[in-house]
């Protein structure tokens, strides 16, 4: 990997860097690797390494990713938890803000880096990132609200000895009716079965905590040591000391970790599987990943273990902003109810609403710069993209109710959310029934939504683009549970215009860079991606016709017998005898 960073604004009078263009030159490959000593298998690394190299920048940078596609399939990389204010073209889910990028074909990511904290990039093409195609980024800021003296990041992830396509046709097949998610055959920390730490005595530590998982979700903890949490998903929070917290798919915090004086013990990082998300448990799995953290790597005295896993009670609603944002009255309520079930393509899918997302014929955020006054109509988007058109600065409340059993993280891309309220069962619009945080509550942009339960979030709808709501269990995204957010199209158009590049790639694609969901004019969406749905469950026409006829026949059926039985029974058998 190249890193190229050169000075844009030359050096103020006080002697700091005001901005740099900080460049990498990615080569998108297949890499051989076996980091569970268990299994070699193809990965897709950067430069033919793997895993990628993490990705850091400061505050007011330029990041530039010139990516060329080595691979024998279509890729796309998204940024996640930016923003892209102003820059929606760069956000990289395949279908919703461009197409694919083809293989051996060069695409450029650049934007303004205007965030800081921890993130990080991953492929949103299919299951792609559970492959291996997903990496650290850091944002660094200049006036870190916290002192530290070092930083470390510790990624989290589960692994697949196979890959995601034989995963996903596994998972999404007529013969896996209950919709049984793969489950992994291994889990990292630092994407190695050998990851060790070694800590200075007498010194703060910021961990800096991502789950690069595709599904599960970690408990995380550090024998002989407390965590003060600073942040959440790139949102600073006040200090809130915690011995222990959870982490779903897609989600990370920082920590700040006091160490001792004395270097007499060694200590242990625990991160252990949620292992109630697995449908099947193997033998031979192990869910409580372990890293050793030494203070002194001449001696093996390890502190007793205080691992309690999936018993702890750790809560982010209770975490506090420092910027404070109260909630606000919404403007606008989007109710999503979501579940699992056999459509009509006989897989188990997830839906929004009773009906599963179906990636449309045009990327929708090229629909929504090519439609014209059109784009305000969420039908423009196609049928199954369970598009809704926000107005300019409208407060959002999105209502989540989960009748699943399982829990799922959700990611709202360009934005980050309040959590406004959490309850069991389903919210029934009583708002004196639910417990509501008023006063600054938690913000962030990947949510853990329990079973059998809802959620209530609120944003401002204040950039114009289009994005993409789904969980970030990726089994469940590519069946379907994800929504389009087409956010004030009409300020969108009259603001920006769509670089060419993001025409050409189509192009290069063979997919339609203009158009409606079905890559037509106006609203003829014949053709668009439609059809799957829930099972009807009821009697169709034909249905009805059908147990008609049953009917009929039966009751012609029980009248002969009535009749034949009240008739002279001897009078029939002579009357049979005779015919013989």
């Amino acid at each position: 990997m190249r890193l190229i960073s050169s000075l844009l604004a030359g050096v103020a009078s006080l002697g700091a860097v005001q901005a740099a263009r900080v460049v990498y030159d990615w080569n998108v490959t297949y890499v051989n690797a076996n980091p569970d000593n268990l299994k070699e298998r193809q990965v897709i690394g950067i430069n033919g390494k793997w895993p990628p190299p993490p990705i850091e920048v400061t505050l007011g940078d330029t990041l530039v990713v010139n990516l060329h596609n080595s691979l024998n399939e279509p890729t796309a990389l998204h940024f996640h938890g930016q923003f892209q204010n102003g820059s929606v073209w760069m956000d990289g889910p395949s279908m919703v803000t461009q197409c694919p990028i083809p293989p051996n074909y060069d695409f450029t990511y650049e934007f303004n880096i205007t965030q800081t904290g921890t993130y990080w990039a991953h492929s949103h093409y299919m299951g792609q990132y559970m492959d291996g195609f997903r990496s650290p980024m850091i944002l660094h800021n200049p006036n870190e609200s916290y002192a530290y003296d070092e930083e470390v990041t510790v990624t989290l992830s589960e692994w697949y000895h196979d890959s995601s396509y034989t995963n996903l046709a596994t998972f999404l097949n007529i013969k896996n009716p209950t919709g049984a998610e793969p489950v992994p055959q291994s889990g990292f920390i630092n994407d190695s079965a050998n990851t060790t730490f070694h800590f200075k005595p007498g010194k703060v530590y910021r961990l800096r905590l991502i789950n690069i998982s595709g599904f599960s979700t970690f408990f995380f903890s550090i024998d002989g040591h407390d965590m003060d949490i600073i942040e959440v998903d790139g949102i600073d929070t006040e200090r809130k000391t915690v011995k222990s917290l959870y982490l779903t798919a897609a989600q990370r915090f920082s920590v700040l970790v006091s160490t001792k004086n004395a270097t007499n013990l060694n200590y242990y990082m625990h991160a252990d599987m949620d292992t109630g998300m697995f449908d099947t448990l193997p033998d031979d799995l192990q869910t409580n990943l372990t890293a050793p953290i030494y203070y002194d790597e001449s001696h093996n005295n390890f502190a007793s273990s205080e691992d309690i896993g999936m018993d702890s009670d750790f809560d982010d609603i209770s975490l506090v902003p420092l910027l404070k944002e109260s909630a606000v009255a919404p403007d606008h309520q989007v109710n999503l109810t979501f579940n699992f079930d056999v459509t009509t393509d006989g897989f188990n899918r997830g839906m929004f609403n009773e009906l599963p997302y179906l990636a449309p014929n045009v990327p929708t955020l090229n629909t929504m710069f090519s439609m014209g006054d059109l784009a305000t109509n969420a039908a423009v988007y196609g049928p199954q993209t369970i598009a809704t058109v926000f107005k300019h600065l409208d407060m959002i409340e999105l209502v989540l109710n989960n009748l699943d059993s399982g829990d799922h993280p959700f990611h709202l891309h360009g934005h980050v959310f309040q959590i406004v309220a959490r309850g069991d069962g389903v919210y029934s619009g009583n708002t004196s029934d639910v417990q509501w945080v008023n006063e600054n509550p938690v913000r962030r942009d990947t949510v853990m939504v329990p079973a059998e339960s809802f959620t209530i979030l609120r944003f401002r709808a204040d950039n114009p683009g289009v994005w993409i709501f789904h969980c970030h269990i990726d089994w469940h995204l590519e069946s379907g549970l994800a929504a389009i957010f087409i956010e004030a199209p009409d300020v969108a158009q009259q603001r920006m215009t769509l670089p060419q590049q993001f025409l050409d790639v189509c192009e290069a694609s063979g997919i339609k860079a203009t158009g409606n969901g079905a890559g037509k004019e106006g609203l003829d969406l014949s053709g668009a991606p439609s059809g799957i749905t829930l099972i009807y469950d009821g009697f169709t026409a034909k249905g009805k016709g059908a147990m008609a006829g049953c009917i009929l026949a039966a009751l012609v059926g029980m009248g002969t017998i009535i009749w034949y039985a009240i008739s002279d029974p001897e009078k029939k058998v002579r009357e049979m005898m005779a015919k013989q």
